[in-house]
């Protein structure tokens, strides 16, 4: 079984920057894409960034220039650095990956327990 664990979320002011890690552990996996996402009280999970294995990233346009997305695939880990923090910002973060099981083709998707991020104004 496969453990996706974040870290690095905290309370920040507007303007402040956070780093957020996830690390996947277990043993003979392989990892596709990775990726954050975010829940704000009363809205829809969302996607924030997300990386392939070739480091090909995607973002969604609120973040765009301020947060970056990498990974070390020797780690099985990735990271969300997050700069410029703004209010609007506030959410859970959710780390994401798709787990391919060995002897497998297909992958599952496996999710962190959330870190919180609180941006005040």
């Amino acid at each position: 079984q496969v453990q996706v664990v974040e870290s690095g979320g905290g309370l920040v002011q507007t303007g402040g920057s956070l780093r957020l890690s996830c690390a996947a552990s277990g043993s003979n996996f392989r990892i596709n894409d990775m990726g954050w996402y975010r829940q704000a009280p009363g809205k829809w999970r969302e996607l924030v960034a997300r990386i392939t294995t070739d480091g090909l990233t995607n973002y969604t346009d609120s973040v765009k220039g301020r947060f970056t997305i990498v990974r070390d695939n020797a780690k099985n880990t990735v990271y969300l650095q997050m700069n410029n923090l703004k209010p609007e910002d506030t959410a859970v973060y959710y780390c994401h990956a798709q787990i391919v099981p060995p002897f497998h083709l297909s992958w599952y998707d496996s999710w962190g327990q959330g870190t919180q991020v609180t941006v005040s104004s």
